[in-house]
């Protein structure tokens, strides 16, 4: 019997085979990872360091630990080369893999900017824990960091870093942090607390380029300003990872498009996590991924199980300013209401009818947010 194959051995790939084997114990299962294959929660990098735990520390399992713990070989340092979805089979370099079902649990990569510079390509990004290990080791002695972009990772980091007693500066286009996820109130209050720990704005503007300079670099902006700093960390956004699938001819939009099954445009190829568009969603976080891991994990176990997504507000990293944002459908008709306070903003989006389709909530206003979830729509009912 051919085995079900997971590629990725992220939350989305580890969590639907511990899903599938609360149901079937038997199916062979071979997990193949692109890195380590240790278990651990990508979002806990961006704030490793308020919760003092190093990349040695991170994992909750290591690679060895998993075949035993899943009943599965786990092949880490391993990357597929291609997919055959008409044969049922993947290829690893010169090696073929028939498989009986295909989950890509493939996740995203980092969107790189076309910087320029003689030190442009120093700059960093932290996707996994291979990454974060080296940043680490880049950053350990130094004492300020440029960080490019304002959006969630990126003042997640800033709060992280800033909180070590590092020096950093932020890097964004807009005009305020999180602009896709908080109104401006709620972005000038997260703006003015992560300033009072020590990060610096450079708002408005966009990096022109990168340079050397002795040790570190020196940062040039669009709107002329330059400043020096040790390391450069771009966080400037995720894309789907899916180059393996649309070279299998799988059909791709934002991401590899799949039903509310989870289903490819292939037979017996599934897809979930960040690299999967379900029903026009693309939800790169924890709880989704949970959500959706269940679904298939039952599916792939012979009970097919539709995925649902209930209203799931995202907590952003930021202890300077706590913030809870469960962004409005996109596109939802509406407008922000906003009650604003010294340490709080509260900002509740409403439909013509008053009706509440998603909220944003930074400070005390975080309190509200058992209550007002209970308001929301599901995100896919």
């Amino acid at each position: 019997m051919h085995p079900i194959v997971i590629i990725g051995s992220g939350l989305a790939g580890y969590n639907v085979a511990r899903e599938l084997r609360k149901l079937d114990k038997q199916a062979p299962l071979l997990v193949i990872s692109a890195d380590s294959g240790h278990y651990y929660s990508k979002p806990m990098l961006s704030n490793a360091f308020t919760t003092k735990k190093t990349p040695e520390t991170l994992p909750m399992n290591k690679a060895e630990q998993m075949p035993g713990q899943l009943s599965a070989t786990v092949r880490p340092h391993t990357r597929v080369t291609a997919i055959d979805p008409a044969a049922h089979q993947i290829r690893i370099g010169d090696e073929t893999v028939t498989y009986s079902k295909l989950v890509l649990a493939l996740g995203a990569e980092q969107i790189r900017l076309p910087l320029t510079g003689s030190a442009a390509d120093r700059v960093l990004s932290v996707n996994s824990l291979d990454d974060y290990a080296r940043f680490r080791a880049t950053v350990d002695g130094k004492h300020s960091i440029a960080v490019i972009g304002a959006g969630l990772i990126g003042c997640e980091f800033a709060n992280d870093l800033s909180g070590a007693g590092y020096k950093v500066s932020v890097i964004d286009i807009a005009s305020q942090p999180l602009p896709r996820l908080l109104p401006p109130e709620g972005g000038a209050l997260l703006k003015r607390k992560l300033e009072s720990i020590g990060v610096t704005w450079h708002l408005g503007t966009s990096v022109a380029a990168i340079d050397t300079r002795g040790d570190g670099v020196r940062v040039t902006l669009a709107n002329g300003d330059a400043f020096d700093a040790d390391v450069v960390l771009s966080a400037v956004g995720l894309k789907p990872l899916t180059a393996l699938a649309r070279a299998a001819g799988l059909k791709i939009n934002r991401g590899i498009v799949v039903n509310r099954h989870l289903e490819a445009s292939a037979p017996d190829v599934c897809a979930l996590g960040d690299c999967a568009e379900v029903e026009g969603l693309v939800l790169p976080f924890v709880m989704p991924i949970m959500h959706a891991s269940r679904a298939l994990g039952a599916t792939l176990a012979g009970k097919p199980t539709a995925v649902t997504y209930p209203a799931m507000p995202v907590l952003v990293k930021t202890p300077a300013c706590p913030t809870i944002v469960s962004p409005p459908a996109d596109p939802a008709a509406g407008t922000w209401e906003v009650t604003a306070a010294e340490d709080s903003v509260k900002s509740l989006f409403l439909d013509a009818k008053g009706k509440l389709l998603g909220f944003a909530l930074n400070g005390k206003a975080t309190e509200e947010r058992a209550a007002l979830t209970k308001q929301l729509p599901p995100v896919l009912g």
